[in-house]
């Protein structure tokens, strides 16, 4: 038979045991979707109103799955900002697709921080919408305006250039502004010749 370890050892061995990190409760985008919701291949199916409530419960999001729920997602941003019920390809739908992709990998990320083909794709999603709200912006801000509010998005311009000043760009700079001068002395000798020989030809004339 086994023997009775003392406490001594029976503490060590607590001690030595590795702790476990309690995952903490990260707050989901798709946590709105009330999980009665139907799949969206059977949402408009006309019999689903007659079937028992078991086959509900299994056809609902309460037994979907991740990427059904970012489907249902998905389709609910692309209702709010297109432009009619047959717009698919707008700037405003292709924004909508990509805050769901990107808030799909964001929540992935912090639960898989080291991931980072995925933080690839998200970067390039982001750089993407990006450039698709500037667009927007440049053309038709009323729908630049709303598809930020409609969509939660904190839309940040980017910085102005600014090149970085260097001795070399100071000597070209100062050798630019030299020559500049030197041709606008050139250029004012010119044109007070040209003033001297129109009076001289006024004179000869009178």
């Amino acid at each position: 038979f086994h023997q009775a370890c003392s406490p001594s050892v029976q503490a060590a061995r607590c001690y030595a045991r590795p702790v476990r990190r309690k995952r903490k409760d990260i707050p989901s985008h798709l946590d709105d979707l009330p999980p009665t919701m139907l799949k969206k291949d059977y949402a408009n199916v006309p019999v689903i109103n007659s079937v028992d409530d078991v086959v509900k419960r299994l056809l609902s999001l309460e037994m979907a799955s991740q990427r059904e729920k970012v489907r249902i997602k998905t389709q609910q941003l692309v209702e709010k900002v297109r432009r009619s019920p047959s717009d698919n390809g707008s700037f405003e739908v292709q924004t909508a697709i990509l805050t769901a992709k990107i808030r799909t990998l964001e929540e992935h990320l912090q639960r898989h921080p080291k991931d980072k083909n995925n933080r690839r794709y998200m970067l390039m999603a982001m750089d993407r919408r990006r450039k698709l709200l500037a667009y927007l912006r440049r053309v038709r801000f009323d729908a630049f305006e709303n598809t930020c509010k409609q969509l939660n998005i904190q839309y940040t311009p980017p910085p102005a250039y600014s090149r970085r000043i260097s001795k070399r760009w100071l000597v070209k700079k100062a050798f630019c502004i030299k020559v500049f001068q030197e041709v606008q002395k050139l250029k004012a000798a010119e044109r007070l010749k040209r003033r001297e020989r129109q009076a001289q030809v006024r004179a000869a004339q009178e």
